[in-house]
């Protein structure tokens, strides 16, 4: 498996694996990208982790909100991930970042 954190505000778009672009004619089936109930909170911001299948190479990500056509300079169209981390990179992110870890149902903890 690999990882990626989002912010909140953004989601995933378009998906390369191996043979270019994720094409669901081709695999028969969407790729596996599942938002896990752990996030971690600095300041204001929210990043989600997310899990994706081997197969999966890059993710694009693209906000939410529509773009402000008064400050068009802070509008950000896409950004496309190519570095997935692995689980082991996960785990040392949430060592050594100086932020607050979240689970999604804090009751079972």
């Amino acid at each position: 498996m690999k990882y990626f954190f989002l912010s909140d505000g953004w989601k995933v778009g378009r998906v390369w694996g191996v043979g270019g672009e994720w094409s669901y004619a081709a695999w028969r089936r969407h790729p596996d990208i599942v938002q896990l109930d752990l996030c971690l909170c600095d300041r204001k911001e929210k990043m989600w982790l997310y899990r994706v299948e081997e197969a999966v190479l890059m993710v694009e990500v693209k906000p939410t909100a529509s773009a402000d056509p008064n400050d068009p300079a802070k509008n950000i169209g896409n950004v496309v991930l190519t570095r997935l981390i692995d689980a082991e990179q996960v785990l040392e992110r949430l060592g050594t970042i100086a932020a607050r870890c979240e689970m999604g149902n804090s009751q079972l903890i």
